[in-house]
């Protein structure tokens, strides 16, 4: 009796650990759709699939992209979501512990190990902001449909104090993304887009780009200087 009890739980945690294998490979088959497995962060990976999994089309959907700038250098944008309201321009951070932030401020606070620890970092509003500026450029007539920008905070942290957020930005959590998106489309017109192919081309030449190794290391170095040693968290 006891045999058939232990066959009966192995052939259950079998069929639960197949269950995963299977539901994990389904999820890999639909984010390189996008992008690849290893590219970007975890983080921002689970916001591609988020995204698809909510019925995007994989079209629309952008990751990792290495935007030209006319200084010279790349603006590194995480992910863009291309809607019939205009073009969604995500940011994602990974922190833990409470966040504190103005809008308007440079610098934003991490608050760890109930209050003990604190660490700044820059203002992801301004910094998204700034990616958005830089694809405004790149793509030239069709910049000037609407833009929007989604901070997302991943990880185990809290939005405690998070005031003077500007229009058309939004700063949020991963299970309130797909909120936001529905939040953007259902009150805004619809965008006045030039000519939609030249932004897919413009948006996937910068997700080429930022497959280059070279561009890559080029763009990390260049962040590394801008920071400084002194600074913690990008």
């Amino acid at each position: 009796m006891l045999i058939l009890v232990l066959s009966g739980l192995l052939l259950v945690v079998l069929g639960l650990y197949g269950l995963r294998l299977y539901r994990n490979y389904q999820d890999s088959e639909l984010l390189s759709e996008v992008t690849s497995k290893h590219r970007g962060t975890g983080s921002e990976r689970k916001l591609v699939l988020q995204m698809l999994k909510s019925g995007r089309s994989p079209l629309a959907v952008y990751h990792d992209l290495y935007v030209p700038q006319d200084g010279g250098g790349f603006a590194q944008i995480d992910a863009v979501l291309a809607t019939p309201v205009g073009i969604i321009v995500f940011e994602v951070k990974d922190y833990s512990g409470w966040i504190y932030g103005n809008g308007s401020h440079t610098k934003w606070t991490q608050v760890l190990a109930y209050g003990n620890e604190k660490y700044r970092f820059y203002n992801p509003i301004k910094q998204n902001r700034g990616h958005i500026k830089a694809l405004k450029s790149r793509l030239g007539e069709n910049g000037y449909v609407p833009y929007y920008s989604v901070i997302v905070f991943d990880g185990d942290n809290e939005l405690k104090e998070i005031d003077f957020i500007p229009e058309n930005t939004y700063v949020t959590k991963p299970e309130r993304v797909l909120d936001v998106i529905r939040a953007i489309e259902r009150e805004n017109p619809k965008a006045n887009y030039r000519d939609k192919h030249a932004v897919v081309t413009v948006l996937k030449d910068c997700v080429e780009i930022g497959d280059n190794l070279v561009h890559q290391e080029a763009h990390v170095n260049r962040v590394k200087n801008m920071l400084g040693k002194h600074r913690i968290y990008d």
